[in-house]
């Protein structure tokens, strides 16, 4: 599971998910890549589902990136604790996503493989999203998924 080495703070406010994503929206790497639509934090443990979903479906052809990390660290309390008694201990690691953020990246595989691939990891993840190519988010052809 994805999480950070060290970090500065054990613990961390809950912050804020408003706008849209300002960096991480274009497709770098790949040739096409699955853009979120609203925001949410994403779970370590579905970042990696999502990841192996896809890397059964190529079957070691091609190559995949992971462009979002879970850097943010969650707090919890024990369940029928009472109020008080400070922050609750770290229970898991998310990232946060914004509408308009590119969470994974497929390239050297035909493109209806991709977009399967990419379809069934989108099932993974606790948002909708769409599928899109390099040239649909550069404003090239106009047909989106």
């Amino acid at each position: 599971m994805l999480m950070p080495k060290r970090v500065k703070h054990r613990k961390q406010f809950r912050g804020t998910m408003a706008g849209k994503a300002m960096r991480g929206n274009r497709i770098t790497d790949g040739e096409f890549g699955i853009v979120a639509t609203e925001p949410a934090w994403i779970k370590s443990n579905q970042i990696e589902a999502a990841r192996v979903a896809i890397n059964r479906y190529l079957k070691r052809q091609g190559k995949v990136w992971i462009k979002i990390f879970p850097d943010k660290p969650v707090t919890a309390k024990p369940a029928e604790t009472r109020m008080g008694s400070g922050k609750g201990a770290l229970e898991y690691w998310v990232a946060v996503v914004k509408p308009g953020r590119v969470l994974f990246e497929v390239a050297g595989v035909p493109e209806a493989t991709a977009r399967e691939a990419l379809r069934l990891a989108t099932h993974k993840l606790p948002i909708k999203c769409k599928i899109v190519s390099k040239a649909d988010l550069e404003g090239g052809s106009s047909s989106e998924n």
